[in-house]
């Protein structure tokens, strides 16, 4: 994964989410699965420009659901949640 936007794959965004990143200035994304947290880091700061002080991840398994009869389950997909520096920001909603 040499590219940065490979890496990166979208903003997750939700009530949840936008609340920390007030409070605690933590941003959330959904990453590839293959990548790892150092590789995460350098994908962001090289996008957005900022400085990163800490990238947590996890994987979050998809769901079953099911439209009447036939059942079917979600995809699973990994996110990281990055806290950057003091004063840094993300404008997720101009990028």
């Amino acid at each position: 994964m040499s590219n940065a936007r490979d890496i990166i794959i979208r903003p997750i965004i939700t009530e949840k989410t936008m609340k920390l990143t007030q409070d605690e200035n933590k941003y959330t994304f959904e990453v590839a699965k293959k990548a790892n947290k150092i590789a995460i880091r350098k994908a962001i700061e090289e996008i957005f420009n900022v400085k990163v002080e800490s990238v947590s991840t996890l994987n979050v398994d998809g769901k079953m659901k099911r439209v009447g009869r036939y059942e079917g389950k979600t995809s699973s997909y990994k996110k990281a949640v990055v806290k950057l520096a003091e004063g840094q920001d993300i404008d997720l909603f101009n990028n």
